[in-house]
């Protein structure tokens, strides 16, 4: 089912009310008070409803008048009947690949376009979503993943079917294809999908690429109250086929699934309840097929030992756990009115039993009378009037949405792990992010991560006669083959005083993090939450930490750091610093802060602070150093600032030389610039050259 959710301002619609009836005649104002009345907040509710007679054939023709429909008792109104004829017709198979045709745009990637309140964009069409559990579908699995979808595509798939094509990998849901019944373009996109593409051309895959390992997530490191994160993953593809009110039968290969906790357990029904919203039946594969396993193992596992060897035991265990894994799935089936398939090598059947559990069937809306955003079971019952004879099925309730401030501490934390997974960001609020990387030995880096958010984005609650703001925040790093190897999970929680809450909406907060890191290309998401709105904002780049080693001709220096203020750690309105690695945060010196710019924009009355590490390896004393800052416009160097030379500071083991400068701007003209720091070291004559983009504001 599926739920709307329309909401007006009241303010403008009294005020014309008010004026209107101040110059209406006193007749117009007794027919108006007879005129229907609108209501601005409502929900409607979407319920598909199969109607057959004793021998199960479908019942058409019906209207709305022939439905009678309650909730929690309550009669409603029913506002919409649509009825969807799906019949397959005879001979309809055609094996032959066919092309897109000329004009037609190809379904894009990344989203599942959806449908306005009430609208059916697909008429008469099956919907099958073909979703794939790469994090759990080891390579031989996934081989028979993909030739089972490969040969549904060729050789099951009629006029009246479209299909769409969903993973999870690298931490996100991902839509590969939308929905369409252009067969072609859904093979190479399948393709795409599972191997990376043909690159011969021979029709056979060239890169068979080991997605078992993709997820990469240490569930010791991090995992969101121990909750499964295929189910999480699962919730939100449910999620994103719910702008459609149409019935959906999603196809879900996987390898098992295991449940390792009671919060699972809370994970495994809000996945079903999402998928009961959305009108999606989930059809779990087995992708492992039929096992024959050997008692003792085979060549994959260390030989066994112990008595259970001998008893038996050892096998029974192997039995156990390969039926523990599939009670998830089968749990699934049973509870979204999908089916299971398991210990079969067909893995194609249980895709057709998906496409052939699509009969034809109603869609029932109705504006609820039950409007309150709390999250309670409502129950529905549907019949046909004056006991016309019909056998009906049809889902006997719905949990209505609930407001953010009625949330279970469960129910926010999966908001934010649903967000971290969804490929397109959620941007209610603003954000912007600065990352900075320092060596610290010949291995490793520190990468300092800052996040600021303007306080106007931000609410403060009064809770106890104190004003502060809280500020929920997630993230993870990911490397170039989309493993996540770092996360981060906070919550900033900041105490303001007076004086402080009425200059929050002018000043930002800073939050600052930090991960050690190996020399390569990383991609980082963070997400920030108001935790008293529920308004989530998100940042997403890509950035690299160069191998320094490598550095030959050039003197190797780290990122520069551009600030205009040093405070305390505990300066709440600015920064909060909470796990930012402080023993290795060379940003951090004295019980103070170089707060990064981030944005990067000053003003004549700043005084730039400038911070930056370079490193003489192979020096057994430091050799001095001269450092420069210039401003460029137009090619040519504006102002440019007095040398400093620094003659001490090298660490003793990472050879590091701390370089600090404060450049006044006063004289500087409001505009754009190219900053520019120039470091020399004329002992071992070498030099480096850093520029970033700046603002001077008036």
């Amino acid at each position: 089912m599926r739920t709307f959710s329309r909401r007006r301002g009241p303010g403008i619609v009294a005020w014309l009310c008010a004026a209107m009836l101040a110059w209406w005649p006193s007749s117009a104002r007794q027919a108006a008070a007879q005129a229907p009345t609108f209501r601005g907040d409502t929900r409607l509710i979407v319920q598909t409803v199969s109607v057959t007679d004793r021998d199960g054939r479908p019942i058409e023709g019906l209207t709305a008048d022939d439905f009678v429909v309650t909730e929690d008792g309550e009669r409603q109104t029913v506002s919409l009947v649509e009825y969807q004829r799906l019949t397959v017709p005879a001979s309809a198979v055609d094996v032959t690949p066919d092309p897109v045709p000329p004009g037609d745009a190809t379904p894009t990637a990344g989203t599942i376009a959806g449908a306005a309140p009430g609208e059916l964009r697909y008429r008469d069409r099956r919907l099958v979503v073909l979703y794939f559990d790469l994090t759990a579908l080891p390579p031989a699995d996934l081989q028979r993943a993909y030739q089972a979808a490969r040969q549904y595509l060729l050789q099951s798939m009629t006029p009246i079917d479209l299909v769409a094509l969903m993973s999870f990998e690298g931490g996100a849901v991902r839509v590969t294809h939308d929905f369409s019944d252009q067969r072609a373009s859904l093979l190479e996109a399948l393709q795409r999908l599972i191997f990376g593409g043909d690159l011969d051309g021979d029709g056979i895959p060239d890169v068979d690429t080991d997605t078992g390992t993709a997820f990469g997530q240490d569930d010791a490191e991090f995992n969101i109250l121990n909750t499964d994160r295929q189910l999480a993953a699962l919730q939100t593809a449910a999620s994103m086929l719910r702008a459609l009110p149409d019935r959906k039968s999603l196809v879900y290969f996987s390898s098992g699934l295991r449940l390792n906790g009671v919060d699972n357990q809370a994970q495994l029904r809000a996945t079903t309840n999402a998928a009961l919203r959305a009108s999606v039946s989930i059809y779990p594969i087995d992708a492992r097929g039929l096992v024959a396993s050997a008692p003792l193992g085979d060549a994959t596992q260390q030989s066994a030992t112990g008595s259970g060897a001998f008893t038996g035991r050892a096998a029974e265990r192997v039995i156990d756990g390969r039926q523990r894994s599939q009670d998830t799935l089968y749990a699934l089936a049973a509870d979204t009115g999908g089916r299971a398939l398991f210990d079969d090598n067909d893995l194609t059947l249980g895709i057709r039993r998906a496409a052939d559990a699509l009969t034809s069937y109603y869609i029932v809306g109705y504006y609820s009378t039950h409007t309150a955003l709390d999250g309670r079971f409502h129950r529905v019952r549907i019949a046909l009037r004056d006991g016309r004879p019909g056998q009906l099925a049809y889902r006997e309730g719905y949990f209505a949405e609930r407001a953010f401030q009625r949330f279970s501490a469960a129910d926010k934390e999966r908001q934010l792990e649903e967000a971290l997974m969804a490929e397109n960001p959620i941007t209610d609020m603003s954000l912007a992010m600065e990352v900075n990387y320092f060596q610290l030995n010949r291995a490793e880096y520190f990468v300092p991560v800052t996040v600021k958010i303007p306080g106007s984005e931000l609410t403060c609650a009064g809770r106890g006669g104190a004003r502060r703001t809280v500020i929920d925040l997630i993230g993870e790093v990911k490397d170039d083959f989309g493993v996540t190897l770092q996360n981060v999970r906070d919550k900033i929680d900041i105490r303001l005083d007076a004086a402080t809450a009425r200059d929050l909406p002018q000043h930002p907060v800073q939050y600052d993090t930090g991960f050690t890191l190996l020399p390569g290309r990383y991609v980082i998401k963070i997400l920030a939450r108001d935790a008293e709105t529920g308004r989530i904002g998100t940042f997403q780049a890509a950035f690299t930490v160069p191998n320094l080693n490598r550095e030959e001709t050039a003197l190797p220096i780290s990122s520069v750091v551009l600030g205009t203020k040093r405070v305390p750690l505990g300066d709440a309105v600015y920064t909060v610093a909470k796990n930012a690695a402080l023993d290795v945060n060379p940003l951090v010196a004295n019980g103070q802060k170089l707060l990064p710019s981030v944005t990067r924009v000053f003003t004549p009355a700043d005084d730039l602070l400038v911070y930056l590490q370079a490193y003489e390896r192979g020096a057994d004393a430091m050799r001095p150093l001269v450092a420069q800052v210039s401003l460029f416009a137009d090619g040519e160097a504006r102002h440019r600032f007095s040398a400093v030379a620094v003659t001490e500071g090298m660490h003793p083991r990472s050879k590091a030389v701390p370089l600090s400068l404060a450049v006044p701007l006063a004289g500087v003209s409001p505009g754009r610039y190219d900053l520019q720091v120039t470091v020399l070291d004329p002992a071992g004559r070498q030099a480096a050259f850093w520029r970033a983009p700046v603002v001077v504001r008036p």
